[in-house]
């Protein structure tokens, strides 16, 4: 059932990046499985999606946007979230929308397909298919905490992938220690001793 799949792999690495207790986008939420993750964690969700029946389904987990993103304007002008997820979903014309829309101190997890992808399946046209280091020039402003581009094998795709935090949330100049979590690295708790 749509909506039931467990949530990407990359997005639950690194959702501890999200403040604990912030707002979360899901840009293309589709039927709603990050969503879902999300808001298990005690999250309030937005998501937003082109299709009607996708929409309806994620209304129950909070607020739920029906729009044509491509074709019509950002929703979300003027707004900002303390995560913003994207997964299997490119728009050029919308990056820039996406990477303002992350908050002071909050995070960009992004992940979809890469250059390379037309070799061995579905999307395989330019327009749907990230270039070598597209991500990280989207993000010049944020601060990365991983990337990945390469191939994948099961399913067998290539793939970009970011998680990159807006700077904003601790005083300039602080540095903080990067600590083993058992889903990645973690950011110490707010509050926690400067290195």
């Amino acid at each position: 059932m749509h909506g039931t799949e467990e949530a990407s792999a990359w997005v639950r690495r690194w959702s501890h990046l999200v403040p604990a207790g912030g707002s979360v986008l899901d840009v293309a939420c589709g039927y709603g499985r990050h969503m879902r993750w999300f808001a298990a964690r005690g999250h309030p969700v937005t998501g937003v999606d082109r299709l009607a029946e996708a929409v309806s389904s994620v209304a129950d987990l909070g607020e739920a946007v029906s729009a044509d993103i491509e074709n019509g304007p950002w929703p979300f002008a003027g707004r900002t979230f303390d995560g913003v997820v994207v997964t299997n979903y490119l728009w050029r014309p919308l990056l820039g929308a996406i990477v303002q829309s992350v908050a002071p101190g909050g995070v960009l997890i992004y992940e979809t397909f890469a250059a390379g992808n037309e070799t061995v399946g579905k999307p395989s046209r330019p327009d749907f298919l990230l270039q070598p280091g597209e991500l990280l020039g989207a993000c010049k402003d944020l601060r990365v905490v991983a990337y990945e581009d390469g191939f994948l094998d099961e399913p067998p795709r290539f793939i970009q992938r970011i998680a990159a935090v807006r700077p904003g949330a601790s005083p300039p100049g602080q540095r903080y220690t990067l600590t083993n979590s058992p889903t990645g690295f973690a950011l110490p708790p707010e509050g926690a001793q400067p290195v």
